[in-house]
């Protein structure tokens, strides 16, 4: 199993898109990064010679990736936080930050919710019962 930029990256998986296994590289510069070392994209990651990981690892050297990125966005979403901007409260709230709407949708920020208001007629009916 190759390690490349600390991750241990997917050997049955071809060359770009075990490269997009490490965090901050996507799909269009794993195929850039495969261009440019001259590594064949159809070769899986398991039969990348020494060389070649060594050629892949210089070149991404130049790129923010894995711990250095996670800092990075870590960083910027703290000094959002602490300067109180718009953008900063909504990371305080969990809400959406890029515009989206809230009234229907944003489930994956704001979570799941209960239903408030009306019941249906079988719960109405549980709780006349019960009183």
């Amino acid at each position: 199993m190759p390690r490349i930029a600390g991750v241990d990256i997917d050997e049955q998986k071809k060359v770009p898109y075990a490269l997009s296994g490490i965090y901050g590289i996507g799909l269009t510069t794993a195929n850039q990064i495969c261009a440019d070392t001259s590594v064949d994209p159809n070769k899986r990651a398991r039969d990348l010679t020494p060389d070649e990981v060594a050629r892949i690892q210089r070149i991404l050297e130049k790129f923010n990736t894995e711990g250095d990125l996670r800092r990075i966005i870590n960083d910027n979403i703290t000094r959002l936080k602490r300067t109180k901007s718009y953008r900063g409260l909504r990371h305080i709230m969990g809400l959406p930050v890029r515009g989206q709407r809230t009234r229907v949708n944003a489930r994956t920020r704001r979570g799941k919710r209960r239903t408030v208001g009306s019941m249906t007629k079988d719960m109405a009916a549980k709780v006349e019962t019960s009183k």
